[in-house]
């Protein structure tokens, strides 16, 4: 039976029997249709309802979507046993901290695949075809097509770092749209992926960058893939290769592709994630000053069907842990 589970109000961390439902407290929003869901298995206990301020004593359980859970968060919780994370990015939560507790992480990998592989392929075509240049130009004045250039992504070579959901997803698209090539790398995968995708499977790093056209990265923010992308590695890239990071922030090391850029090297960047979210003119000024870098606010599942799912998947994956733990 899981330690610390509480009836409907969360008044005291006891053990209840396997026809009570467990008492869950929700840091962040979440879409509606998970809300509904989540209470018909849980007490759901959201902000600003009484008692949540009372979280840290008495939550067992949390679902939490863009919260930081620090070391001293979780030390200042000490029933918790399940965190359910809306999204597959762990890097917001001290996992350290939860594994020395035996606190489970139960995040929701693929929910959000396929709307994060097309904003990869959106992203991709607007710097492509330089879409931010010429919508900029074209508000002060009338835009030439004589002075507009661009890239044809047929053929060309994508490579593909980090061999998960998301990025199968997006060798699939850009084989059925562009006939690419593909160049894929994941040291953790078995040798076996991807059966259904002609791909080259490679072990080395450099030769992804060295090869692609269009580099997507799709590894978490992690120490060893901090900074992974920075000036040595940008400046292997093609002369003319675009750079893709749907990712997490922290992986491309900002700086060095401004100074890369600035030096007239690679085509554009679509970013989606930034090691500041979300970014502000204060901070990338410089690095948008470049035309062709396109850059959101990490609007990857930002689709009614991603939030839904995801949200679906964290309630489900982490009330399934919670009744495993009585049984």
């Amino acid at each position: 039976m899981a330690p610390g589970l509480t009836h409907d109000g969360g008044h005291s961390p006891t053990k209840v029997g396997p026809r009570s439902k467990p008492t869950v407290y929700v840091l962040d929003s979440f879409n509606e249709k998970a809300i509904e869901h989540a209470r018909t298995l849980f007490h759901v206990v959201l902000p600003g309802d009484e008692g949540f301020a009372d979280w840290r004593q008495k939550a067992s359980a949390l679902l939490i979507r863009g919260s930081y859970l620090t070391a001293e968060d979780i030390a200042s919780c000490p029933n918790l046993v399940a965190i359910g994370k809306h999204g597959v990015g762990i890097d917001r939560i001290d996992q350290s901290a939860c594994s020395k507790r035996g606190i489970k992480i139960c995040n929701t990998p693929g929910a959000n695949a396929r709307d994060v592989a097309e904003l990869v392929l959106a992203l991709s075509m607007t710097v492509a075809r330089g879409i931010r240049s010429i919508t900029t130009r074209q508000m002060t004045k009338p835009v030439p097509k004589e002075t507009c250039n661009g890239i044809t992504l047929y053929k060309k070579t994508l490579g593909v770092i980090g061999m998960g959901n998301i990025g199968r997803t997006v060798a699939e698209i850009f084989r059925g749209a562009f006939d690419a090539e593909v160049v894929a790398l994941d040291v953790f995968m078995p040798d076996d992926a991807w059966p259904l995708i002609p791909h080259d499977r490679v072990q080395d790093v450099q030769e992804v960058i060295q090869r692609a056209d269009v580099l997507s990265i799709h590894v978490p923010l992690t120490h060893e893939t901090r900074n992974m992308i920075s000036y040595k590695e940008l400046r292997m890239m093609k002369p003319d290769a675009i750079l893709i990071n749907a990712a997490r922030g922290g992986i491309v090391n900002e700086a060095d592709l401004t100074k890369v850029l600035a030096e007239g090297h690679l085509w554009g960047a679509g970013l989606d994630c930034h090691e500041q979210e979300p970014p502000t003119l204060e901070k990338y000024g410089m690095l948008w000053a470049n035309l062709n870098v396109v850059s959101t606010p990490h609007i990857g599942a930002a689709t009614t069907q991603a939030q839904t799912a995801s949200g679906m998947a964290a309630v489900n994956h982490l009330y399934n842990y919670l009744m495993g733990m009585q049984s």
